[in-house]
């Protein structure tokens, strides 16, 4: 069953979020006003995978949650910008290396049911150190972690960031469907 709209207004809007109520018919319940945000740009990340270094992660506090965790390079694709033109520039700026080719991973929403953000995940094999990040309040340390350090990580709450999460845990199933 789909749910049907009959308009939207503005609560709250600015560059980097907007917050609307959508006015909805659901089926079987009647019309309903539901809080959505929307967001005016997309997010890019890149996984970047080295054989003999693991993954190419940044050790970072978000104060939202007051949380560590390690994630993978990742941002706002910027006006004019391709996804795959972002996720390589962020890798850059946010590590001090430049990413081997970046190769589409995969696209989603991470929250379908209250927001219409989009993630575009990619993958690189190896980097090239340029120096340090251009953008130093971005993490306090950027290392290279074992694949199979990573994927504990990843199946023990290590990397709490979901756009990170997802990357890590897609290239592991693409790389070892098996799970071994």
């Amino acid at each position: 069953m789909r749910w049907q709209t009959h308009g939207e207004r503005t609560l709250y809007d600015s560059p980097w979020v907007r917050l609307a109520l959508v006015d909805v018919d659901v089926p079987g319940h009647g019309r309903i006003e539901h809080h959505v945000v929307r967001m005016p740009a997309h997010a890019a990340g890149t996984l970047v995978h080295d054989p003999a270094r693991g993954l190419l992660m940044l050790w970072r506090h978000r104060f939202i949650t007051d949380t560590w965790g390690w994630e993978i390079p990742a941002g706002r694709v910027d006006a004019g910008e391709s996804p795959a033109q972002a996720a390589a520039r962020e890798v850059l700026e946010e590590t001090g290396w430049r990413p081997g080719p970046v190769t589409p991973l995969l696209d989603y929403h991470p929250t379908n049911g209250l927001s219409d953000q989009v993630f575009h995940l990619f993958t690189a094999d190896g980097a090239t150190h340029e120096g340090p990040p251009s953008d130093p309040s971005e993490s306090e340390r950027v290392e290279w972690v074992p694949l199979a350090e990573a994927r504990r990580l990843a199946l023990g709450g290590g990397i709490g960031d979901g756009l990170s999460l997802t990357a890590v845990l897609a290239f592991l199933l693409e790389r070892q469907p098996d799970g071994a």
